[in-house]
């Protein structure tokens, strides 16, 4: 049976709905600024009505309804597109983080004329030639050394620019770090708030809001999926593994290794595991750290050590104005102290590797020599170790073109003497925990007669007389004594590349001119100078490039090339991303328009209710003030 007093039920009702439906439009309009604010709209429902099916129903002529009710407050979001958007902005951080970077590299390539370390070795060439024609001038030898010091000068500023970029980029991978673990940590507190709120029968639409931008702002740092399908677990998964699960958000630690030069790794806190990024600033960080920056490092560390080297080489072998030999032109740093290369590699306290950089034959040969054997060269490589057949018709310069092509992480020329010379390069992942060291030959074998006999490198063919760097005294496979090879050098030859004080304090000590028959060379005789000079054009294989001219060409292209990938990339990814936040804003943003619409008419609505009250009020009070008068 209905009540006297129904309408104003159903005018009270009316009221509340279009009162909440306003009060949310004001919410709306306040928080049109609001950084991942979504708005808001108050569903309107019917209330049950009287009566519902049953024997025990007043006889009515039909179901009578009891007005509105605000059901919910619902958030408008489309979870498809903010999937989306999440993907897209790991995407979008890596690049941005990248070409930044990129940016800055490609500052310290900046270098324009005579002050170029291009500019300054082609000074220092110029010079060893000037040199060649006026050996007995003094002020020739001082040049050579004045400019040899600017070209050092110049290859320590690159280090040092190229060096401080690494460490830049490893002092942000810490603090990317850290504002990954407290996204983690923060998303992990909302998720408790909004099961307590959601337990309660409410939607806790702001906390939605806040969290979902807090997830924005985490996977432009790192590569994550969100997984919706438990309101009450809400999860987060990168690299396939959970990150946030429900009230739960893990952690992420660094650490040190003297392996990785003092760099941090990253790993779960929880289970010491390594973790891996595939997109997102994090993700471009540390590739930038451990790869790009690192394989420019390797580049001119490969340059400066061939560079050292092969000066030396031709140097040593000169007699300066004092008639002395077997001077180096620029110092030698060895990376271990034993004649023999033999070192602890584990700590343990027992020699356990050879680190060895440069083996030469004791054979001289003939590059236009056909070798007359067949056989596989085995050399060691980044992933493994590299076989390289020859055959009876191969030249000998087409056995050394064919190792230096080869990927092998060993390169072989003839030297000044006409023997066959190996030298290892820099190690692909040298940086990372377990990769190898620079300037290591870590392998050599021969499955026939060539190195064995042929070229004077190993004292026997085959597995039993190959030379391989995982023992102390491996040096003891090779044909040469001490002088057929060099230990390996110390870490970054561009950082301590210096020349020999010895010629600084005294420029009659530098070497012009080849003696002949252990006899010193005369006044006039400038052939080393001339030796010295033509390895500016002579193939010497710097890293993987034939000559030194080649080595400063690509490189400068090379770090060209991946500033404009970068820029185009982040271009692309820009636009992407603004097409779906645009597509966001126009679903979920406040739009000015419609909330003054919705005020007007929710407006309206609560004046009809209050005037459907009025009515109503007015027929009680003839019912029960005027009736009976």
């Amino acid at each position: 049976m209905t009540s006297t007093f129904m309408g104003l039920e159903i005018g009270k009702r009316g009221i509340l709905a279009h009162q909440q439906a306003l009060n949310t439009t004001g919410h709306n309009l306040d928080n049109l600024n609001t950084p991942g604010y979504s708005r808001q709209r108050v569903e309107m429902a019917t209330m049950d009505p009287l009566y519902m099916p049953g024997l025990n129903r007043a006889e009515t002529a039909g179901q009578l309804g009891q007005g509105t009710l605000a059901s919910r407050v619902e958030r408008v979001r489309d979870q498809l597109l903010d999937r989306r958007i999440v993907s897209q902005a790991a995407g979008e951080g890596y690049w941005q983080t990248r070409d930044s970077y990129i940016y800055m590299m490609e500052q310290t390539y900046l270098e324009v004329g005579s002050s170029s370390v291009r500019g300054n070795m082609d000074a220092f060439w110029d010079a060893w030639q000037e040199l060649s024609l006026y050996p007995a001038d003094s002020a020739a030898r001082t040049s050579v050394l004045e400019r040899g010091q600017s070209l050092v000068d110049g290859i320590h500023e690159r280090y040092k620019a190229l060096k401080g970029l690494q460490d830049m980029a490893d002092d942000d991978i810490q603090l990317t770090v850290s504002q990954v673990n407290g996204l983690s940590r923060e998303i992990a507190a909302l998720n408790r708030d909004i099961q307590r709120i959601r337990a309660q029968g409410d939607e806790p639409n702001d906390l939605y809001d806040r969290r979902d931008l807090l997830v924005d702002q985490l996977a432009s740092l790192i590569d994550i999926t969100v997984d919706h399908r438990d309101p009450d677990e809400f999860m987060i998964h990168t690299g396939g593994l959970v990150l946030v699960q429900g009230n739960i958000g893990r952690q992420f630690d660094l650490r040190p290794g003297t392996e990785t030069e003092g760099y941090s790794r990253i790993v779960w806190q929880d289970t010491g595991d390594e973790a891996h990024f595939q997109g997102g600033s994090l993700a471009a960080l540390v590739e930038l750290r451990d790869e790009t920056i690192q394989e420019e490092i390797q580049g001119l560390d490969s340059m400066a050590m061939n560079f050292i080297d092969l000066v030396n080489e031709v140097h040593r072998a000169a007699y300066g104005e004092d008639g002395v030999t077997r001077r180096n032109f620029f110092s030698e740093y060895p990376f271990v102290t034993n004649v023999n290369g033999n070192y602890d590699r584990d700590g343990d306290g027992q020699f356990d590797s050879s680190y060895i950089f440069r083996i030469n034959g004791s054979n001289a040969l003939d590059e236009n020599t056909q070798i007359g054997l067949n056989g596989t060269i085995t050399l060691s490589g980044a992933n493994g170790n590299v076989d390289i057949p020859y055959h009876n018709t191969d030249t000998v310069e087409d056995l050394i073109r064919r190792i230096n092509g080869s990927g092998a992480e060993v390169v072989a020329r003839l030297n000044r003497d006409g023997q066959l010379s190996f030298r290892g390069t820099i190690a692909e992942g040298s940086i990372l925990p377990g990769g190898n060291p620079d300037f290591v030959i870590r392998h050599i074998e021969d499955s026939g007669r060539f190195l064995a006999g042929y070229a004077g490198v190993l004292n026997e063919a085959g597995p039993g007389g190959a030379y391989d760097w995982g023992a102390p005294d491996a040096v003891a496979a090779l044909i040469s004594g001490a002088e057929g090879w060099a230990t390996a050098p110390a870490v970054h030859p561009a950082a301590w590349l210096e020349l020999n004080p010895e010629l600084v304090r005294n420029p009659a000590a530098l070497a012009a001119g080849f003696g002949e028959n252990g006899r010193a060379a005369n006044a006039g005789n400038g052939e080393a100078a001339l030796a010295i000079a033509a390895l500016r054009n002579t193939r010497v294989m710097v890293g993987g490039f034939n000559t030194f001219d080649d080595y400063f060409a690509a490189s400068v292209g090379r770090v060209g090339s991946l500033g404009a990938q970068s820029r185009d990339a982040l271009e692309t990814q820009n636009l992407i991303m603004k097409q779906l936040t645009d597509l966001r804003a126009s679903i979920s943003g406040v739009n000015l328009d419609e909330e003054l619409a919705n005020m007007i008419k929710y407006q309206q609505g609560y004046e009809a209710a209050a005037r459907f009250i009025t009515t109503v009020n007015s027929m009680l009070d003839t019912l029960i003030n005027k009736m009976g008068v």
